[in-house]
């Protein structure tokens, strides 16, 4: 069975990617570590915010060791739109351009249905639903006078398998789906792209140490199509494609990554 590269270099080359501008959320750590490995590799100039400092700059000087690639840490609270917003801008500002934004920051925070209270559904909303909207709408000042631009946002699959105590991320993660589509119909004008990549059970760090025990595992892994472990590069793989410019026609979709679970 064809299993990841281990390194974090994907496995496909896009030249174009290497001219591009791409910003990153949550990028620190887990699958948003690996888009930014990824796209550190084609050699595009990569600015990624997360709240994690330490990690982001230890990820963004191995990365400029590894790759000479241009990249550009941020310490930024995704909930605070308008920090989010000005990190986007000063990215953009930079560069002079901002071609690829990955919505990716979120937190898959479980607690009992019963046990949610209206402050701990806003924060779900905000971290997991909100950011991606306010990025969207700041990366497409910047791409709408070059009529071009991919935008990214990161889904999931919980709501389709009913995943224990995870109704509000399920419930944001869902409102995604919406928001691409109707983002895709209001830029298509322009020429600005708005895809969903929906992850599976990705086997990131965090969630084999919180959340997916041996037995679950084995239990996943019975349940997909392909009998393999997913992990962030799986998703990567899928940015790149979508931020090049082969995939130019693709708009407005859905592409899942869950070894077909759903």
């Amino acid at each position: 069975m064809t299993q990841p590269n281990a390194t974090g270099e994907p496995r496909a080359r896009y030249r174009d990617l290497a001219e591009k501008t791409v910003f990153v959320s949550g990028g620190a750590t887990g699958i948003g570590a690996d888009l930014v490995t990824a796209f550190a590799h084609q050699g595009a100039t990569v600015a990624f915010v997360d709240l994690d400092a330490e990690a982001g700059e230890a990820l963004r000087t191995r990365l400029e060791a590894q790759t000479g690639a241009r990249l550009a840490f941020t310490r930024v609270d995704v909930t605070d739109t308008a920090a989010l917003v000005a990190a986007i801008d000063a990215a953009a500002g930079h560069q002079g351009r901002l071609d690829v934004l990955v919505n990716n920051a979120a937190n898959d925070r479980r607690a009992a249905v019963e046990t949610v209270g209206p402050a701990d559904w806003d924060a779900a909303m905000a971290v997991n639903l909100k950011h991606q909207f306010f990025a969207a709408q700041a990366a497409h000042r910047h791409m709408k006078p070059r009529r071009a631009g991919s935008i990214l946002n990161l889904g999931s699959t919980s709501y389709k398998l009913g995943v224990p105590d995870l109704t509000a991320y399920a419930t944001a993660k869902s409102a995604v789906r919406g928001l691409t589509r109707q983002l895709a119909r209001e830029w298509g004008r322009d020429l600005v792209r708005v895809n969903a990549i929906v992850p599976g059970a990705i086997l990131t760090e965090k969630q084999l140490a919180l959340w997916i025990s041996p037995e679950k595992e084995r239990e996943i892994l019975a349940q997909q199509c392909l009998p393999r472990r997913l992990v962030g590069s799986d998703v990567a793989e899928m940015a790149l494609f979508l931020a090049s410019d082969v995939s130019s026609a693709c708009t407005g979709q859905d592409f899942v990554v869950d070894g077909g679970l759903t």
